[in-house]
């Protein structure tokens, strides 16, 4: 599975172990099936956070370095001004690298989000410049044994998937330390992120 700097949890991703932060929506509906195959890959990145949801549609990754007051500050004014929204996930796709995901539907709320962002923060380019960003949620990788069809009969009464999207998630990335670090609900007050140390 492809973590969230584009590359495969484990896969020698530069800095995977220092880690690195991500802006998305949770999914928790599909939690438990996420929480599985990443455990399957590699469980460095199974988080022991309780608030931490490995099902996410990303919106900006990789994100700051080291976030100021400043730039937690602009995330909150933009979940403050999108209104939280609904949306399906049936259809499975699969990126040229492998990367099996459901589409979300609509997408456009999600791309939405994601060009708010990338105007906020024009040095953090979705997945440092090397794909245009496409909203999904990964839940597999093609292997011998996976595939689209396999995939979807594992994720079973699971599909279709009416999920909501509430809030945004600033996730830290790093093996054996991936971690809720604040989050936003949408359409709520600027000042009521949600911080952990």
């Amino acid at each position: 599975m492809r973590g969230d700097d584009g590359q495969r949890p484990g896969g020698g991703a530069p800095g995977a172990a220092r880690g690195h932060h991500v802006l998305v929506v949770p999914v928790p509906q599909l939690e438990d099936f996420v929480v599985e195959r990443t455990r399957q890959y590699d469980d460095s990145f199974v988080s022991t956070d309780a608030t931490f949801v490995h099902a996410h549609i990303t919106l900006l990754a990789p994100w700051v370095v080291t976030p100021t007051r400043a730039d937690i500050e602009a995330v909150g004014q933009i979940a403050s001004r999108t209104s939280s929204f609904e949306f399906v996930l049936e259809e499975l796709g699969v990126f040229p690298d492998g990367t099996v995901y459901l589409r979300p539907d609509p997408a456009a709320p999600f791309a939405a989000l994601t060009a708010e962002l990338v105007s906020a923060f024009p040095r953090c380019l979705p997945y440092g410049g090397r794909y245009e960003p496409v909203p999904h949620l990964t839940v597999d990788q093609l292997a011998v044994g996976v595939t689209v069809d396999s995939t979807r009969a594992a994720l079973g009464a699971s599909l279709p998937a009416r999920c909501r999207a509430e809030r945004i998630s600033l996730q830290r990335y790093a093996n054996h330390g991936c971690r809720t670090v604040a989050e936003w609900e949408l359409g709520a007050p600027a000042l009521s992120a949600v911080t952990s140390s």
